[in-house]
């Protein structure tokens, strides 16, 4: 029987949410391959009271992250930020790539923040659950907004993303990049296309990726890659190649994570295995048991991005050769957190 589809989403099914009494069970398959979208993206306003995220996860560096969005129409199928979604009473599957919730209000919500006398300058992280150049940004902006904030205030900024779109902001990345204010990581998790197409369906593809690279270098901004996640038996081997790429492009750094399978990512992820790559299915997910000590999911601090054991370990071996072949002698200034007091005031600018 010839397999099915969603065409352009990374999930293919809807886990039930266990937040919700009601459960939906789906009584009839996709009969065509090349079926159009069941749905169209909506973009729905959601009026948050705080803005910043405190981050307490000694795996992630940073004191704060901000998430203009939730949900992500790039539709990454092993993102861990799907988990997120039932939280709102959404599924973390179709629902998360079709459902994208807006926080419109996010920018004056820093603003207000920023100019607290009790705010002291940290380096804030766009965005740590999702996407903060998803398509929507398109068109509603609010990213761009947060970076003029952050360039009026002069306040520290990380950014993280999978989407070239980060290059239509140059002009601000500039400016913060002038003040020491700005780091860019850009997330590339293989080099080939057919398997990006259909695990990351709506992102850019890693050659538009890797020029934003190039075009970010090129303009002074200070920009690294996230070789993330690394899916053993699916994109380990692209590790040196990767790395080439993005350091003839000027990628100052690399990092990694080992892909895991928390929530309902795992039963995400093997549907999708099922549908795209049911020969390698049984490798891949063996695979991902043996860098988790036995399981697919791992929640353990310290342990859980780089994994354990024996293939692990060979992934961090080949991430050290590639650091020590390509990136030898590069380094990222630290952020400046010294301009923020002086700007927190508008009228103190005047002296």
């Amino acid at each position: 029987m010839k397999q099915t589809h969603q065409k352009g989403r990374g999930a293919q099914i809807n886990p039930a949410n266990p937040f919700n009494k009601l459960r939906y069970e789906q009584i009839s398959e996709i009969q065509d391959e090349e079926v159009a979208l069941s749905g169209k993206t909506r973009y729905i306003p959601v009026f948050p009271k705080t803005v910043l995220n405190k981050i307490t996860s000694p795996d992630v560096p940073g004191e704060w992250s901000l998430n203009p969005y939730q949900g992500c129409e790039h539709g990454c199928v092993y993102c861990y930020a799907r988990n997120t979604h039932p939280y709102w009473g959404y599924s973390a599957g179709i629902e998360f790539e079709e459902k994208i919730l807006v926080k419109q209000d996010v920018p004056a919500l820093l603003e207000k923040k920023f100019r607290s006398p009790k705010w002291k300058a940290s380096p804030l992280m766009l965005s740590g659950n999702t996407d903060c150049y998803q398509p929507a940004e398109k068109k509603y902006e609010i990213t761009r907004k947060i970076l003029e904030i952050c360039w009026k205030f002069r306040h520290p900024v990380g950014v993280i993303t999978k989407n070239a779109l980060v290059l239509r902001d140059l002009d601000l990345l500039r400016k913060l990049a002038s003040e020491q204010l700005v780091h860019v990581a850009i997330s590339i998790t293989s080099l080939d296309e057919k398997i990006r197409a259909k695990m990351e369906p709506r992102t850019s593809t890693a050659a538009a990726r890797i020029e934003a690279v190039r075009q970010l270098s090129v303009n002074g901004i200070p920009v690294s890659v996230m070789l993330a996640p690394v899916i053993p038996g699916l994109t380990d081997h692209e590790i040196l190649p990767l790395a080439k790429a993005v350091s003839e492009a000027g990628a100052r750094s690399i990092n990694y994570t080992v892909v895991r399978l928390n929530g309902d990512v795992a039963e995400l992820f093997e549907d999708w295995l099922d549908k795209f790559f049911p020969d390698r299915k049984e490798k891949v997910l063996n695979h991902i048991r043996e860098a988790h000590g036995g399981k697919l999911n791992d929640s353990r601090f310290g342990q859980r991005m780089s994994g354990e054991g024996e293939l692990a370990a060979v992934i961090a071996r080949q991430v050290r050769v590639a650091r020590q072949l390509y990136f030898e002698g590069r380094k990222t200034p630290p952020y400046n957190l010294d301009l923020h007091a002086a700007h927190k005031d508008p009228q103190l600018r005047l002296f």
